[in-house]
């Protein structure tokens, strides 16, 4: 049977690192996965209100199609400013591509932000995102936290409150797969009594409480209670998302990555709902380094089918965790 890593963290997959930075002062923060080397990435884009930087770099069309690290970041359009911070941490450690002899080296750093801004935000100076995505490299560890911190303090999930969550599957043979997410969907994570999660057919030992669904309505109503579509408030485009990475050991190309990628956002629908919606700016990034996967075509289709179906199952398992650990 196939079982969660000893973390059950996207830690469990060799050479990553995560790091939080919370601000003492708003409820926002800063989520950084860092990788031991350039790692094959690639990148899915579902939801009507995305906040990136630096993605067009991992399309498989382009040149590289690699990275060092991912930023995941409160703020909105403010957040995007935190990989500036990552960047500047890793290239003062001389962590980064070498373009000419004696420059600066150049991290590669793509990032993604959700919307956690509200009516008593303010800050003195400058937005605080930088100096917490520099932090959040000084932070990074294998073990973290899950819930409300990093990019998840200041998160909402339907109308409940949203996290960071993580969570892993050894498939076998030194095979690891593991999931990030900071989830501040629209939809809900709940079914209709409000206390069972979508996610419930995937859990592994309790891992988010262990509720059961008892008796529920037998037709599924497509606005859920839970849900923030009954109100308005935030309700406007790209001001709610859930942003994810997963992760796996095996050597990947920039397009295999992607397909990854896409296969993981299966995750985000079978654990929140409605999901992809014009109000969210969903991203999935995929990141993988490890032992290559046979040459033979269509072995190497089913061993990357294998690894994207536990990828979304992954997925699943995060987000649900990500609001059972919030505060």
């Amino acid at each position: 049977m196939v079982r969660p890593g000893p973390l059950n963290l996207i830690t469990d997959v060799p050479g990553l690192l995560v790091g939080h930075a919370t601000s003492d002062s708003l409820p926002t923060g800063v989520t950084t996965l860092l990788t031991d080397d350039f790692w094959s990435a690639g990148v899915d884009v579902r939801g009507g209100g995305p906040g990136a930087r630096e993605i067009n770099v991992l399309s498989p069309e382009n040149t590289v199609g690699r990275l060092h690290a991912i930023s995941l970041s409160g703020g909105s359009v403010f957040g995007l400013a935190a990989a500036d911070g990552v960047v500047s941490a890793l290239s003062s450690q001389d962590i980064g591509l070498r373009l000419i002899e004696g420059a600066p080296a150049v991290p590669i750093v793509p990032g993604a932000v959700l919307f956690d801004l509200s009516a008593d935000t303010r800050w003195d100076g400058e937005p605080p995102y930088r100096d917490l995505g520099r932090a959040s490299i000084a932070a990074a560890s294998r073990r973290f936290a899950l819930g409300s911190v990093g990019a998840g303090r200041g998160a909402q999930a339907g109308v409940v409150k949203g996290g960071v969550g993580s969570a892993s599957l050894d498939l076998g043979d030194g095979l690891i797969v593991g999931a990030l997410v900071a989830a501040n969907p629209v939809g809900s994570v709940y079914m209709a009594d409000g206390q069972t999660f979508w996610a419930w057919p995937f859990e592994i030992d309790g891992e988010f409480g262990g509720h059961r669904p008892g008796h529920l309505p037998a037709a599924i109503d497509p606005v859920p209670e839970q849900s923030r579509l009954g109100t308005l408030g935030r309700l406007r485009p790209g001001t709610n998302t859930t942003l994810a990475i997963v992760a796996v050991s095996a050597e990947l190309s920039t397009s295999e990555c992607t397909r990854l990628a896409i296969m993981a956002q299966d995750g985000l629908a079978r654990a929140i709902r409605p999901i992809h919606t014009p109000l969210d700016g969903d991203i999935v990034f995929a990141v993988a380094k490890g032992a290559p996967l046979t040459s033979n075509l269509m072995d190497r289709c089913v061993q990357l089918a294998r690894i994207g179906s536990a990828a979304a199952d992954c997925l699943t398992r995060a987000i649900a965790r990500a609001v059972f650990h919030a505060r």
